[in-house]
């Protein structure tokens, strides 16, 4: 059975004056949608019971939490990203969901938070897009980017899991996250980590976020528009990026992805391009990659392309790694065929130009 929302739209909608002059820019995360999708648990995580209840469309606005709510003080918090496309015959689709409501319950089981079952995650989505659908824009690469998302909100000191969440889901339309789809240099941390073995590394919580960014402004100080982490226990293998998974290109056909060891997010995008390349005889390698391979591979000429991949970016060809120690990679480095075939690829499936042939896209309007 789908999901029965009460429905309490905005009664101030914007004026199609006003949207179309936000589509017509839209940046990314910054302009939002008329409505947003909120749901309430309660409950006992530790004894396994506990029931989703209030299912609603309400105005997108601030959400009211007493000061002592468990999200603030020990970050019980969770979030997902997918995004919505218009095809060509106006319809909106979602890609994968289904992966997005999985890993999102993979979150929730490991910060002590409620599963939200998917096929709700899904009615949730499909139920917001379905009254928003005005604000899906319909230029290339542009996006209407989903956030759904979970905190805990019980009233409560104790160092314990929260029995009071909510779910909740909003929209903001979205250009490209780069803002062109050029090659991008990468900030290599030293001194930071991202994650660590038996931490949150493998769910998509604030708190892997809110450890990347003193490590980002560094990237940013060096004109760099994302930064990697290396795990130092591991001979400096790559882990990923700040919010985006990583990818190598060698010249004879084999492309490299570190493994996932626990303290990597899965990402639905590297998922998918796994099994794109997989169906083109690319030979996938999901292993530990060092940064010394990465140096040497490019200093031989093995190694002809990196890029970086997720929801937001799609797929991000890398430039160069830059360091206070060293450049890897060159300035005149262009983006790869691998790389742009495969993103054209991926794209064409999630806006329709191609057959979906792997059963990826979800109709939500």
């Amino acid at each position: 059975m789908s999901t029965q929302f009460v429905r309490q739209p905005n009664p101030h909608p914007a004026t199609d004056e006003v949207r179309n002059a936000i589509l017509a820019n839209p940046g990314f995360g910054v302009h939002f949608t008329d409505n947003m999708i909120s749901i309430d648990w309660t409950g006992d995580v530790e004894k396994g019971n506990g029931q989703w209840e209030n299912p609603r469309l309400e105005p997108y606005g601030p959400i009211a939490l007493d000061p002592s709510a468990a999200v603030f003080h020990y970050g019980q918090e969770i979030f997902e990203g997918l995004k919505a496309y218009r095809h060509e015959d106006g319809s909106v689709w979602t890609f994968r969901p289904e992966a997005n409501a999985a890993r999102l319950n993979q979150s929730a089981e490991r910060l002590a938070l409620p599963a939200l079952p998917e096929e709700t995650f899904v009615d949730a989505v499909r139920e917001l897009v379905s009254t928003d659908e005005k604000w899906v824009p319909s230029g290339d690469g542009e996006s209407l980017y989903l956030r759904p998302f979970m905190i805990a909100t019980e009233p409560f000191l104790g160092v314990r899991p929260s029995r009071q969440a909510r779910f909740s889901v909003i929209a903001s339309p979205a250009g490209n996250y780069f803002g062109t789809v050029e090659p991008v240099d990468i900030w290599l941390s030293r001194t930071y980590a991202r994650a660590g073995k038996g931490g949150t590394g493998a769910a998509k919580c604030g708190g892997n976020y809110a450890a990347s960014l003193i490590a980002q402004m560094e990237g940013d100080a060096h004109g760099c528009s994302q930064v990697l982490f290396l795990d130092h226990e591991r001979d400096d293998a790559i882990e990923e990026l700040g919010g985006m998974n990583v990818f190598f290109v060698f010249k004879d056909g084999r492309v490299v992805t570190p493994e996932l060891t626990g303290t990597i997010l899965e990402g639905v995008t590297r998922r998918s391009i796994i099994e794109l390349a997989k169906e083109r005889g690319l030979q996938v390698e999901e292993r530990r990659f060092t940064l010394d391979e990465w140096r040497e591979g490019k200093a031989s000429g093995e190694l002809t392309e990196v890029f970086a991949c997720g929801t937001a970016a799609v797929i991000a060809p890398v430039r160069r790694l830059v360091s206070n120690d060293e450049v890897i990679g060159n300035e005149d480095d262009q983006p790869g065929e691998v790389t742009m075939s495969l993103r054209q690829q991926l794209l064409d499936i999630q806006t329709g130009r191609v057959e979906d042939t792997h059963g990826w896209l979800t109709r939500l309007a």
